[in-house]
């Protein structure tokens, strides 16, 4: 598991804790990143971009890191070599037993060999902390020597000469997972039970030239973090125990620096099924990392005041935390959170592993750069250490992960405050001309690894001027539409629009061309349904992209998943507008928003299919990028044709229409619920209703349509998704009156 990042105890929690660099060339201390400058793009507070730097790799995993004042970062974990940025697995290697040093602008080696062993087992260093004098590195793990040197699962290295020093011999029982250092004392956690032939359960504490202290923080399981308050005061201890010195205090405790007694205990703080894998400190805060296992964990922050240690905020996503990193006001943290909806933030979906969140505030900042699981357990990232070198800031992370933002990258990588290189992406345009003398242009935001504030720039018919420049924000699970009118147009004239996305120093390519015949007169289909409120109406006139646009009131665009099949014709009504095709297994759509429950409401679309296989076509769900957990509120086909609608109410309540709709017709289907009960209308007509059921599941959560989950629903079809053209979607925050439906039908030939 994670082991301390060997933090210094003052500063703002910044890894830099070290010592001069080990055997480093002083023309290597000199150098900055090429072409490094200070990044111009980014939303504050963060200050790092999420470009990946080149960086030397390893062949293992890496669990431990320190980095100096003067720009050196040192890595340990369970490797044998390292190899450069663009090397194979296998290829260019040099070796390096479960350590390496690197200068933190070049992301190179530096001259440092150190080689930590075992003569049985597999060694591995799973903590490294610097002296504040930079004179000394300390190293924790399971090993049996240094170079050679015989020591006991803790070492310390004379920086100047890159050496382990002779007189630092101390024999501690088993792992050492955690160090945090002082002028006259080495605090460190672990899995041991004994240091220099004494008791010591988890945590110990020694002075810099091995003399075992007094100072006792006995607990009943193993301890991952350790943490010196900037005061020197107070030691802050994170793991897996339940008692410290025999006081309830789950996973976290903070004691006195001196002897050790508990002074902040935190029982029912953390629930039992979670544990803290790291810590760390600024000038007013104490922040902790956490993982959990089973059933109602906490995988997220914590942040609590130095001054009482109290809770300042604490985040709920879910996947768990290994490491956190305060730089410039800001918490940096390596974890796979897939699931961070309990916050109003995304749902549950693919890991992400690198997040940012201001020290104040648990809100998710723009700063999306990303690993994969990697080998091992896998989770990640495990470790992060920040410095400075040549004007610049760099972080660095380390851990399992085999991929960086993409790209083959194994172990370690780094970021800096420049240069920006990554430009936004390509906007998802539509254009409509539901209404004359006018064209509507819809977009979908873009996404910027590290900006959440874009600039929109609209080109017309080809000009190198835009016509019109916006500003929106977004993030990767909220990609809001905008739109803009352009009514300098007349009848008949038809029109191509082209959008950018920039975010101050990199500009996308322009989107490809959209164009649109403007309009003499108000298409009556459509019109009447904006005119009717619909909050959500997607027409389906898109191209290859993930873009439904909205073209009701509500910019509640959709996305469309798994490529289905674009600008079907004929389409249900009549006009120029389009239907899509999906394909009854991978493919479908869900609103950007998300939304709290609807407790009166009406669902619209049009339906075209042969399906012997049924299929849910429009419902709400608390999940988009796989099944829900959560789902009612939705229509779906029988394997024989027949229509439900069903929602949730301390049991499934569903009616159904007595006749099949599977005919290779196209079909209007109409479902309400609110202080009437439910209905179900399928071409213009009531076809089933039920007057007691007016509640429904509550919970947030996402229209979808095309598919979702419908396990223990009636009659449930062979399959959960539609296989069919699906037309003219629109949700109401009403019910719909019979006759409104009706007329809706009524136009579907134009009117």
């Amino acid at each position: 598991m994670n082991g301390s990042t060997g933090r210094r105890p003052v500063g703002r929690g910044r890894v830099r804790a070290a010592a001069a660099a080990l055997c480093l060339l002083a023309g290597a201390l000199a150098a900055t990143a090429a072409g490094a400058s200070p990044a111009a793009a980014l939303t504050p507070p963060v200050s790092l971009t999420a470009d990946d730097l080149s960086t030397w790799q390893t062949n293992g995993i890496v669990w431990s890191m320190a980095a100096s004042a003067n720009g050196v970062v040192y890595a340990g974990g369970t490797f044998s070599t390292v190899r450069p940025p663009d090397a194979a697995a296998g290829t260019s290697e040099q070796p390096a037993v479960n350590f390496a040093a690197f200068n933190a602008a070049t992301g190179a080696p530096t001259g440092c060999s150190l080689s930590f062993t075992m003569t049985s087992g597999t060694a591995t260093v799973r903590a490294l902390a610097l002296s504040p004098d930079e004179q000394t590195l300390y190293a924790g793990g399971q090993f049996g020597a240094v170079n050679g040197v015989g020591v006991s699962n803790i070492a310390a290295i004379d920086t100047a000469t890159c050496t382990p020093r002779q007189d630092f011999k101390v024999s501690v029982s088993a792992t050492v997972r955690a160090l945090s250092v002082t002028d006259d004392t080495v605090y460190l956690g672990g899995d041991f039970n004994t240091v220099a032939g004494q008791t010591r359960n988890m945590f110990a504490a020694v002075t810099t030239d091995a003399q075992l202290k007094p100072w006792t923080a006995n607990t009943d399981e193993v301890g991952r973090a350790v943490q010196v308050t900037p005061d020197g005061q107070h030691v802050a201890i994170g793991g897996d125990f339940f008692t410290v010195n025999g006081t309830t205090s789950h996973a976290l405790a903070v004691v006195d620096a001196t002897t050790g007694a508990v002074t902040k205990s935190y029982p029912g703080f953390i629930p039992n099924t979670s544990t803290v894998q790291d810590l760390t400190t600024d000038a007013t805060g104490l922040y902790t990392a956490n993982e959990g296992t089973g059933g109602g964990v906490f995988d997220g922050r914590i942040a609590l005041n130095l001054s009482t240690f109290e809770q300042r905020w604490r985040d709920t996503c879910l996947g768990a935390t290994q490491a956190i990193l305060v730089h410039d006001g800001v918490l940096y943290s390596g974890s796979h959170a897939h699931d961070c909806s309990s916050m109003g933030e995304f749902p549950d979906q693919p890991r992400k592993h690198l997040l940012a969140q201001s020290v104040d505030d648990p809100k998710l900042l723009p700063w999306f750069p990303d690993t994969n699981d990697g080998i091992g357990e896998p989770v990640g990232p495990r470790v992060m250490a920040q410095t400075d070198l040549g004007g610049h800031h760099y972080l660095w992370v380390g851990g399992e992960f085999t991929t960086v933002n993409g790209s083959a990258q194994q172990s370690l990588t780094r970021f800096a405050d420049g240069p920006d290189t990554g430009a936004p992406w390509v906007p998802n345009v539509s254009v409509s001309t539901v209404a004359p003398d006018k064209v509507e242009v819809n977009w979908q935001t873009s996404f910027d690894t590290d900006d959440g504030e874009l600039t929109y720039r609209i080109y017309k018919d080809g000009a190198s001027t835009p016509v019109y420049t916006t500003t929106g924000s977004s993030v990767f699970w909220d990609r809001p539409q905008l739109r803009w009118t352009d009514t300098d147009v007349a009848p008949g004239e038809t029109h191509t629009y082209r959008i950018s996305a920039g975010d101050g120093t990199n500009t996308s390519a322009k989107s490809p061309a959209q164009t649109a015949t403007v309009a003499s007169a108000a298409e009556a289909y459509p019109a009447r349904v904006i005119a009717d409120g619909a909050s959500l109406y997607w027409r389906y006139d898109e191209g290859t992209s993930t873009f439904a646009a909205d073209s009701g009131t509500g910019l509640d665009n959709g996305f469309l998943r798994n490529a289905p099949a674009y600008r079907q014709t004929p389409a249900a009504v009549a006009g120029p507008s389009t239907a899509i095709g999906f394909n009854g297994s991978t493919q479908y759509a869900y609103s950007n928003k998300r939304h709290s429950q609807p407790t009166t409401f009406s669902v619209e679309t049009w339906i075209k299919t042969t399906t012997t296989r049924g299929g849910k076509i429009v419902g709400f769900g608390n999940l988009t990028m796989q099944n829900s957990s959560q789902y009612d509120k939705h229509v779906y086909m029988r394997n024989d044709g027949r229509l439900m609608f069903g929602v949730y109410s301390g049991g499934t309540r569903t009616v159904t229409t007595t006749g099949a709709y599977n005919d290779g017709a196209w079909h209007h289907v109409v479902a309400t619920q609110g202080s009437g009960g439910m209905a179900l209308y399928v071409d213009g007509q009531l076809r089933a209703s039920n007057f007691l059921y007016t509640g429904n599941e509550s919970y947030s959560g996402y229209w979808r349509v095309g598919g979702d989950n419908l396990s223990s629903w009636p009659n449930r079809p062979t399959s959960d998704f539609f296989a069919g053209q699906i037309d003219e979607t629109a949700v109401y925050p009403t019910a719909l009156s019979g006759s409104t439906i009706s007329a809706h039908y009524a136009l579907r030939t134009g009117g």
